[in-house]
């Protein structure tokens, strides 16, 4: 039996140094088209430093410029501190406090508050095998408790309320020991439960970060997830980062995946990382990109398209790297961003 959403929600982060947690949550408002993007994390410095929780709200409306506001850093308390009802997060600072919880996201950062529910009846989605997320057995590794999460509440921006009734995304989790040296991630809701979630990343240790990126994805088709074993798998898969287009691609056994994502960048936000070892990332971000997914199978000789997704303005997704890094083609940010820094 599966680990539940609830469980996996719970924090992990007992008390060591170096650590990093996260939860995120992405949507888009099916009635608008507006993309939302909520991130909070918990970050263990090397030893010196004192545990702190930041995060930040990110709008992306159809008819204005993507707006994000930052919260935190607030202290964190001691592993094992007790928690409001059902609370994974629940941390208070200067514009208010910041709730995580099974079914429960509340809180303010700056200029925008929201109060919203969720619940989402479909099992979680491992992007990396179960046993590496339970045994920690990569420097960090990311899962998806509620992948085809059913979201509604209220955001408030300068006072002015919007009444969200058909949010549909997924909350996520990462845990380990800080960000990849460069990364991309989608979410790809695909209508009827279907989805996909995807990581494609290079470690940062010296000799991994030269290497081209490992993807590891899952694909659910009709409560199906492929492929069996994402972390077997991930060799398989070809990535090409750059924006404001990256792709992901391969094949396994008598099926193929083709995942090409498009971020316009005026659909973007950028915003600064820093690693519980200080070291600093910038990542562009929009939960209104573009994405065309093609799943082949290989029949009679010849590949036939099984299923094909084109989602305008629907796809969330995320490119990362760090300051310098030649291992993304074209320019990473437009020339006029201004990293959202920590």
């Amino acid at each position: 039996m599966r680990t539940t959403a609830e469980v996996l929600g719970r924090p992990r982060w007992r008390g060591e140094p170096h650590r990093l947690e996260v939860w995120y949550a992405t949507w888009t408002d099916l009635d608008t088209g507006s993309g939302y993007w909520f991130h909070v994390e918990n970050v263990a410095p090397d030893r010196g430093a004192d545990p702190h929780t930041l995060g930040w709200f990110a709008v992306f409306a159809r008819d204005a410029k993507p707006r994000l506001e930052r919260f935190g850093p607030y202290p964190l308390a001691s592993p094992g501190a007790a928690l409001s009802r059902d609370a994974w997060v629940d941390v208070a600072g200067d514009s208010g406090a910041v709730t995580v919880g099974d079914g429960v996201m509340r809180g303010r950062a700056g200029s925008i508050s929201w109060d919203l529910t969720y619940q989402d009846e479909s099992p979680p989605l491992y992007t990396f095998p179960e046993a590496v997320w339970r045994k920690q057995l990569l420097p960090a590794a990311q899962v998806v408790p509620a992948p085809a999460a059913h979201i509604a509440g209220s955001v408030t921006i300068d006072e002015n309320e919007i009444v969200l009734r058909r949010g549909l995304g997924g909350i996520s989790r990462i845990y380990g020991h800080g960000n990849a040296q460069r990364w991309a991630w989608l979410h790809a809701d695909l209508g009827g439960g279907d989805v996909l979630e995807m990581v494609t990343a290079s470690a940062r240790r010296p000799p991994l970060r030269r290497l081209a990126p490992l993807a590891s994805l899952q694909l659910r088709i009709d409560g199906v997830d492929w492929p069996r074993n994402p972390l077997l798998a991930a060799p398989l898969f070809r990535t090409r980062l750059g924006l404001p287009g990256w792709s992901v691609s391969g094949t396994i056994g008598r099926s193929r995946l083709r995942v090409d994502v498009d971020m316009p960048s005026e659909r973007c936000v950028a915003v600064g990382y820093r690693d519980p070892d200080g070291a600093a990332a910038v990542c562009t971000n929009t939960e209104r990109a573009d994405a065309l997914i093609t799943y082949e199978r290989y029949q009679r000789g010849r590949w036939v398209t099984w299923r094909q997704w084109s989602l305008a303005g629907t796809a969330h997704a995320e490119l990362g790297r760090r300051a310098d890094d030649p291992g993304i083609d074209d320019a990473l940010l437009p020339p006029d961003f201004v990293p959202v820094t920590q």
